[in-house]
């Protein structure tokens, strides 16, 4: 049983959360009655880094906004390996993705994957492509 915390209360002591109207009794919650907010997630606003390359080199760079997962899709008709780069100083040095140790965001075939979420502001995006053959088409986006 609930009991409710009437006026003119200006406490809720056997409560750890409640919420009700100025001059209205307090209301516990519990999964019945959850808080009346929302999470309202917001557009990441950068500029997604897409083509098409039909040789190796480097492609990039992508700038993350802050706090939203970064996604790497793949596409073509291709051979090789595409490596996703970060870099935290500019483009002077790309370390690849990893996780636990082990390399991270290699790819060898077409995919549609997130890579990570980026939290430190300044740091960089890089495809590293190594074609044998075929055309690739790319797309990093938030």
């Amino acid at each position: 049983m609930m009991a409710d915390v009437e006026i003119p209360g200006g406490f809720v002591p056997q409560y750890a959360v409640a919420f009700g109207a100025v001059d209205a009794p307090a209301v516990a919650v519990h999964a019945a009655n959850p808080l009346p907010v929302r999470t309202v997630a917001q557009a990441a606003g950068t500029a997604a880094l897409g083509g098409s390359i039909a040789v190796s080199g480097m492609v990039g760079p992508f700038l993350p906004a802050l706090g939203h997962p970064i996604r790497v899709t793949l596409s073509g008709s291709w051979s090789g390996v595409v490596e996703v780069l970060r870099s935290a100083d500019g483009g002077a040095t790309m370390l690849p993705l990893t996780a636990g140790g082990e390399r991270w965001g290699r790819f060898t075939a077409n995919a549609n994957e997130m890579v990570a979420e980026e939290y430190e502001a300044g740091a960089s995006y890089y495809l590293g492509v190594t074609l044998q053959a075929g055309t690739l088409n790319y797309r990093v986006a938030q």
